[in-house]
């Protein structure tokens, strides 16, 4: 049984299943999704609760943030970092922020002051860590817009910053870095038969994670340049060699970071590579 986030990471997850080669799909009103899996079930909650199911044991694993598994302090197994979200591809923040016009400088002047966030464990566990009384309420969203009116600051969740830069916020502190995670249920981690099964979703989504970033080239390229040729390419392990029919020729093909392709194909060219072929992958296993 699988608890698949819904919300904002939805869509991205999804994709990322289906990349891995699992096709889930269900209507825009139901929670129980239909998987091409005949070992696999699963239900939508929203990523907020997906750790505490896990822990229960309802779900056997589970995708959700590393900060939700904190704030529930759920006993679950995290199987893998998955660095995905519904933006990009990064490691995010829970951060401390004020306006930019505040007097607040540091958590020490928060004492007495309110503070809105949706995680109120990890807000009051990082006042009491720094020796700071001060409210902590519970926000059902859109906190960036109740500084300074409604609260003296929030702690708010964040990718690029670009959303707390807009809402004229400045940051003070960083309490929690999160990404989603791959988790399971103890009891269920025992069992062989599950685990091999957990591990075997594991290792597809990490792979077609890894392959978001990359992709395949394949050239040929006339021998005597092979070396040079071969230089330029950062290779994920060893390019490939095959010889062809003409002996003065050799087929090359590699693995490269897809932000480097752009650089590298004029300059194989310029080397007297022919037939360059850039394609895209599904899934890179190391």
């Amino acid at each position: 049984m699988l608890g698949l986030p819904k919300g904002s990471l939805e869509e991205a997850t999804l994709k990322l299943f289906a990349k891995a080669g699992f096709r889930i799909s269900k209507s825009s009103r139901s929670y129980r999704p239909s998987i091409d899996d005949p070992e696999l079930d699963g239900r939508f909650v929203r990523a907020q609760e997906v750790s505490r199911y896990v822990e229960h044991g309802y779900f056997d694993c589970g995708l959700t943030g590393h900060d939700w598994v904190v704030e529930n302090g759920s006993d679950v197994i995290e199987v893998c970092d998955l660095i995905y979200s519904r933006a990009s591809a990064v490691v995010s923040r829970w951060v401390l922020a004020v306006p930019e016009a505040s007097g607040i400088h540091s958590v020490q002047d928060l004492a007495g002051k309110r503070i809105a966030t949706e995680v109120v464990n990890i807000t009051r566990k990082f006042l009491e860590k720094h020796g700071v009384a001060a409210e902590v309420e519970f926000s059902w969203g859109a906190t960036e817009v109740k500084v300074p009116d409604l609260v003296d600051a929030i702690v708010d969740l964040t990718e690029t910053g670009s959303s707390l830069r807009a809402n004229k916020l400045r940051v003070i502190d960083t309490l929690l870095l999160t990404n989603t995670k791959l988790i399971a249920n103890k009891e269920s981690w025992e069992n062989p038969e599950k685990r091999r099964k957990i591990e075997h979703i594991a290792l597809l989504l990490k792979a077609a994670l890894e392959a978001d970033s990359k992709v395949g080239l394949k050239l040929n390229a006339p021998s005597a340049q092979v070396q040079k040729i071969l230089e330029k390419l950062p290779a994920l392990r060893n390019p490939t060699l095959s010889p062809l029919s003409n002996p003065d020729w050799t087929a090359v093909e590699t693995i490269i970071d897809e932000r480097v392709v752009r650089e590298i194909i004029p300059q194989l060219k310029e080397l007297g590579a022919e037939g360059i072929i850039e394609y895209p992958l599904n899934k890179v296993v190391y």
